[in-house]
Parts: structure tokens; sequence; C-alpha cells
């Protein structure tokens, strides 16, 4: 197929006397299309060849069923066979919708910006990133809440994502920040939300969350089911922390991970100039956002505990978030009582406290307190629990198990 600048370039070649095999050496053709397009005088679009009309007269009909079907053309050409008696290919149909097609998707991604006055809203999310601490790749979750106005960042790192994690990732934030926002959009994580019907958009939140929130005085959002982009700018905010914050960076302990997050925070997030509002988050925080929060007024940090049901192994140990903590030997096999609450592991049995521990970040790290090992084989700096050998000359002599005088009756005769 020629452009019309080919076919100008032909006509003009034509009238300055070339032939028709000249101008096809000059621009790159047979001669026989030169001949063909000199003959039709002026560039025109080739025909397009003529399809079945079957489908004339359906035109909104497919546009309704198509869209019912969220663009599914196979179930389109089945509706066409069970209510209107048209048997067509797939084929025909695709070709049919297809300008319906380039529609649905650009609705499906068109996303309106949505801005939040001062204090009005903060959002929070986590996102999972390997990083080596210790020369060893950990598998750490970060913690990444955004405010909506000044974009103003707090970051965390966990080693799990669990409930409380959520709550102690929030409280640093509300005590970095100063104060409380009137609103926390956050995604639907099963640990916050208890069901969200992505129709009717109902929405059950956990009742510890709910008790969260009226602790320290927010109200509770969840972004639509399916559609993170309702949590843009936290999203946002994730990818951000993964590419820049700790990307091929190694680390010599998760506190010096910790230590790294707040400087780059403080340093380089909170400096930046931000993309969409040209400024600052520090200086547009400072100026208006500060004072737009619900001061924290000495409000006590929420309590969350978990009490877990834990047996004891070999190893002298119950296993908590893929950490061991050390108990007393002789309750190998028993079934104990775990306390986890504020970062101390505590063990109970029989109504008493038997053993507590620091809790471990991070996993397959070990706590042992060497008293809960005494009397062991092989414990460091204790008695060994074992029965003293008695001296050989000491020993009594070996009796036999039966006379010799039943093998004598057994044999017969003497020996």
């Amino acid at each position: 197929m020629k452009t019309p600048d080919d076919v100008t370039a032909m006509r003009r070649l034509k009238a300055l006397g070339w032939g028709a095999k000249r101008i096809a050496a000059e621009l790159g053709c047979s001669k026989t299309t030169v001949k063909d397009w000199l003959r039709r005088g002026e560039w025109r679009p080739c025909a397009k060849p003529s399809r079945s009309k079957q489908l004339d007269g359906l035109t909104e009909w497919l546009a309704a069923r198509f869209r019912q079907h969220a663009g599914n053309a196979d179930v389109v050409r089945q509706d066409l066979a069970a209510e209107k008696g048209i048997h067509v290919s797939l084929r025909t149909v695709e070709r049919a919708v297809a300008p319906l097609r380039q529609d649905l998707v650009a609705a499906a991604r068109a996303t309106v910006r949505f801005e939040t006055p001062p204090g009005e809203q903060m959002q929070i999310d986590f996102g999972e990133r390997r990083v080596t601490i210790g020369e060893e790749p950990i598998r750490v979750f970060l913690f990444v809440a955004t405010l909506g106005y000044s974009r103003r960042l707090h970051v965390r790192a966990f080693g799990h994502e669990r409930q409380e994690d959520w709550f102690a990732g929030l409280e640093s934030a509300f005590r970095t920040f100063g104060g409380v926002p009137r609103e926390v959009l956050l995604d639907n994580a099963r640990a916050l939300v208890l069901h969200h019907d992505p129709v009717s958009r109902e929405v059950v939140f956990h009742p510890r969350l709910q008790a969260f929130a009226r602790h320290w005085g927010f109200r509770v959002r969840a972004c639509a089911p399916y559609r993170a982009r309702t949590k843009g700018k936290d999203e946002r905010g994730v990818g951000y922390v993964k590419r820049n914050a700790v990307a091929g960076r190694c680390f010599a302990s998760f506190a010096g991970l910790e230590a790294h997050l707040d400087a780059w925070t403080r340093e380089v997030a909170d400096q930046r100039t931000h993309g969409t509002t040209g400024e600052a988050p520090a200086d547009r925080f400072a100026r208006d956002e500060a004072g737009a929060l619900t001061p924290l007024g000495g409000v006590p940090p929420f309590t969350a505990a978990r009490d877990l049901v834990r047996r004891v192994g070999a190893d002298c140990a119950v296993a908590v978030d893929g950490n061991a903590y050390s108990v007393p030997w002789r309750l190998i096999g028993e079934a104990v009582r775990v306390t986890v609450s504020g970062a101390r592991v505590r063990v109970h049995h029989g109504g008493q406290e038997i053993a507590s521990h620091a809790e471990l970040t991070g996993r397959h790290g070990r706590a042992v307190d060497d008293a809960h090992l005494a009397g062991l084989v092989g414990s460091r700096d204790r008695p060994a629990y074992r029965r003293d050998p008695v001296p050989l000359d000491e020993a009594p002599p070996p009796t036999l198990l039966r006379p010799l005088s039943e093998y004598e009756a057994v044999a017969g005769g003497g020996f």
C-alpha cells in the first residue's frame, strides 16, 4: 500500500517525462504498481472487503450485552444464538465489538484524582521486599503511611504482617506526625477487614480494628476491592520506598535497617519536591497540615496482646512466628499458654509464668535462657543431669537369669 506522498511523487516524475520503469526503480516498487497508481490519477484508500450483514441493526443490542458481560465476546455470541437465533463465528462478533472494547478498557483505567484537605485522611499499606541483613536475604514487610494532603511519609520495617504490626505502624505514625487524622484509608487486608462485597460495598471490619479506631478517634475506610488506585497515594509511596530506600542496600542488623529508614524518610522523602504538589512534603505539612491533625492528648497505646497455645518441643522451646523461645526442659511435650504483648513473649503453665523473653524480629531466631537447660547433658556451665557410673571394682557380680539346674534337666545328665 503506497502512501499519498508516494503517489504524488509518481505523478510529479511522470510529468517530468520519466517512464514507469525508471519511476519504479527510484521509489523501490514494481512498474506495474506505478502504472496502476498513474491510471487512478490520485491516491485513494483500498476498498475494505464486504463482511456478513447478519449483525446489521443490532449495534445497540451488541453494545449493551458487551458491557453487561464485561467485554466477553464469546458470551455475547452465545446470547446471539439463544435470543436472536443468529449463529455467527466468534471472530465476527469480535470485529463488531472492536470499537467498544477500546472504550471499555479506557473506562476501566480512568481515574479521577481525589484530593483531601489538611488533616482529613491518611493512607496505609504494607509492601514486601527481600533485604540483605547480616549477609542473608530476609523477607521484610514495610509499613508505609502517607498523609493525603502533604504527602508526608512514615515508614516502619516489620518481620511479619500481622494485626498487631498494623496497629504498631499506625501508632508509630501518629507519634511521628504529632496527631491523628480524621480518616484512615486502608487495604482489604484479612487482618483488618473480615468481608468487603465488591458490588454492594458492604464492609465488615475486624472488631479489634474498630476498637483501635475508637481508642484513637478516627474513621476507618476500606478501598474498593480490586481497585488499588483508590488508594493511589500510598500505593505509589510503597513503590517509592522499595525502589529508593532499600533497593540494592545491605544492612548489618535489623536495627540498622530501621535507623536507615528513619534517616531516609527525614532527609530524602520529606525534603524532595513532590511531583503532584510541587512542594516538599515537610514544608507543606508544617505550613498546613500539622495544626489540622487531632492532638494526641496523652492517649496511651492501644494494648494488643495475643494468646496462643503451643506444645514444648524436644529442643526445650516453643515456636512463635518462626522464632524459638526456651522453656524449662522438664515441660517437653506439655501444652503451654504463650502471651505476646509489649514486645515480650511470656509462657505460662499451670497458672504460673515459667519463661519471659524479648520478642525477636525476623525469623529463625532463638531466645535461650540457660536456667531452662540446667541439669541437661551438654548445657553450658551447668551440671549434667545424669546418673554417675558405678566403678567396676564395686559393681556386684552378675547373676544368671536361670539356675544351671534347669539347663541340666533339659540336656540330661550333669556337666
